[in-house]
């Protein structure tokens, strides 16, 4: 049985890539104006991923090349992952859509542990304030209200799972234009406890109050054919799937 506390919060969020093979799922991004409408996505790991919208048009069909197993991380006697080699990993990304913030929600290793900025030690990425046992989408999940710490290091700086200062000093050292005024007083997170997905992210307080993820599980390990990750045929030429959604302009 595990125990939420803010070590096995991180281990969770560590841990995604070893607790499950294929997800089905829909998401949305509330208040976000440079996120489309919610999707529903059919994810085979390592290397296939299917999106649609909710009203089943398809948007997106990824086939990555082949890659390695994932190596066998070091468990604690709870079974989640104790340590990472890094803060992240791109060897162990999923098929992206859109940005790498779709990475990060399926695999949210950049909640557990960051990088010191002093030092380049692995440390702590978030400050945990709060920690509760809550459903999400109908199943059990941990929500945690958090802050960054300066050693956050998102897998990419325009596309955090949470908005930090010190992050947008750095993405946005030559564009301070996209430097908020004020940011979010802590962060609402929740990570799915069977699959260690981040399936909720929620600011609370400062200029991007609301912004966020909800993701909602609707199965997981079940099998997934090898039909749902055909690409239509006019688009087979391109490497990384295809996408209907115009380049993101900018960041708000």
């Amino acid at each position: 049985m595990l125990t939420p506390s803010a070590d096995a919060f991180a281990a969770l969020a560590r841990s995604s890539p070893w607790r499950w093979t294929t997800l089905r799922f829909s998401v949305r991004w509330p208040q976000d104006p440079w996120k489309p409408g919610a999707v529903r996505a059919w994810l085979r790991r390592p290397d296939a991923l299917r999106v649609e919208t909710v009203d089943g048009a398809l948007l997106q069909v990824v086939r990555e090349p082949a890659r390695d197993a994932e190596p066998q991380p070091r468990l604690r006697p709870d079974g989640l992952v104790a340590e990472r080699r890094e803060a992240w990993d791109h060897s162990l990304d999923d098929p992206m859509h859109q940005d790498y913030h779709w990475v990060a929600m399926l695999d949210p290793a950049e909640l557990a542990d960051g990088r010191d900025p002093d030092t380049e030690v692995l440390v702590a990425a978030l400050e945990v304030d709060s920690m509760a046992e809550v459903e999400h989408g109908g199943r059990p999940a941990w929500e945690a209200v958090v802050l960054p710490t300066d050693a956050y290091e998102p897998r990419c700086g325009c596309c955090p799972l949470l908005r930090s200062r010190d992050v947008d000093l750095d993405e946005y050292r030559d564009h301070p234009q996209h430097v908020l005024a004020t940011y979010p007083d802590a962060f609402r997170v929740r990570l799915d406890v069977q699959t260690g997905v981040c399936v909720l992210t929620e600011a609370i307080g400062g200029e991007v109050a609301g912004r966020g993820h909800d993701l909602r599980i609707e199965a997981v390990d079940g099998p997934m054919a090898d039909d749902l990750f055909v690409e239509p045929r006019r688009e087979r030429l391109r490497r990384r799937g295809w996408s209907p959604y115009p380049a993101r302009p900018g960041v708000q």
